[in-house]
């Protein structure tokens, strides 16, 4: 895919707006109960009214191998990932139908570069629990670096389709940049936009929309949402190159100068730093 900022290339060397397990893969159950609106069926009601399921209702059997799944993904967080691989083995050895243990034990494989293990992972997880969306979305992005676009999509949706999904900005984010990678920025957009209209403070939604209506030409709109993410926290080497080069496309020249006043002063060793000294804007 030739672009004049490919989106690939940016993923692939995993800076800042890269796609990472906090920053894009949806998060592990640890709780036993994947849904939280799990229910079970009301004693004594005729009318096939529910209640909701609560830690009483979980077995002994779950509740050991949840312990074991909550060690595994604090392991996991502060990147041991050989440790929580053997909570995650003891947890299943507990308990061989726990999805969550499953959905872990895929981004433990992801990360360790095992996509074999890792998509065999998914799809158990799903099978045991297939309205978990948070597996769904993982396995779709796993899908998604394999180049399978068609069903990574299919996977997105159907995390998407789940009610009371609380991450649905997050999937509509990986999915639109998973559809900007297989070259179909319509679609990719949309995506995105849904997933900023819910979460318009996501750096990564913000970057990637300028960056795809930057190879559209569209560089006031590209503005819009660089300057947002530019004017935050998260700002880094790659926002602020991207937003010198929207301000230099407009002519905005005090804008230009201020964003690469920063990005010299905080990233002075920076790749994009040095493409700027060269007065490479098309870098």
């Amino acid at each position: 895919m030739s672009m004049a900022y490919p989106v690939a290339r940016s993923l692939a060397r995993c800076a800042f707006f890269c796609l990472t397990a906090a920053a894009l893969l949806a998060g592990c159950a640890s709780n036993g109960n994947s849904n939280s609106n799990s229910t079970l069926p009301q004693a004594g009601s005729s009318r096939g009214e529910q209640e909701i399921k609560t830690d009483f209702d979980t077995s002994d059997v779950r509740k050991r191998a949840r312990i074991r799944l909550e060690l595994a993904l604090g392991y996991f967080q502060h990147g041991e990932t050989t440790v929580a691989l053997d909570q995650i083995k003891q947890a299943l050895a507990t308990d061989p139908n726990y999805a969550a243990a499953y959905n872990l034990r895929g981004l433990v494989y992801m990360r360790l570069d095992d996509p074999g293990l890792a998509e065999d992972s998914f799809r158990r997880a799903i099978s045991l629990d297939p309205r978990d969306p948070d597996a769904m979305h993982n396995y779709g992005w796993l899908l998604c670096q394999q180049k399978r676009y068609g069903d990574a999509d299919k996977q997105f949706e159907q995390a998407l389709a789940m009610p009371n999904y609380s991450d649905r900005s997050k999937t509509l984010m990986t999915r639109g940049i998973c559809q900007l990678q297989a070259g179909d920025r319509v679609r990719a957009e949309d995506s995105l936009k849904q997933a900023y209209e819910i979460d318009a403070a996501n750096p990564v939604i913000g970057y990637n929309l300028a960056l795809l209506l930057t190879q559209r030409n569209e560089w006031t709109r590209a503005q819009f949402y660089i300057r947002r993410v530019n004017n935050g926290p998260s700002a880094n080497a790659e926002s602020l190159w991207l937003g010198v080069k929207v301000e230099h496309k407009l002519g905005n020249r005090e804008a230009e100068g201020q964003l690469a006043d920063q990005l010299q002063r905080r990233f002075p060793q920076s790749k994009e730093t040095l493409a700027y000294e060269r007065g490479n804007f098309n870098d």
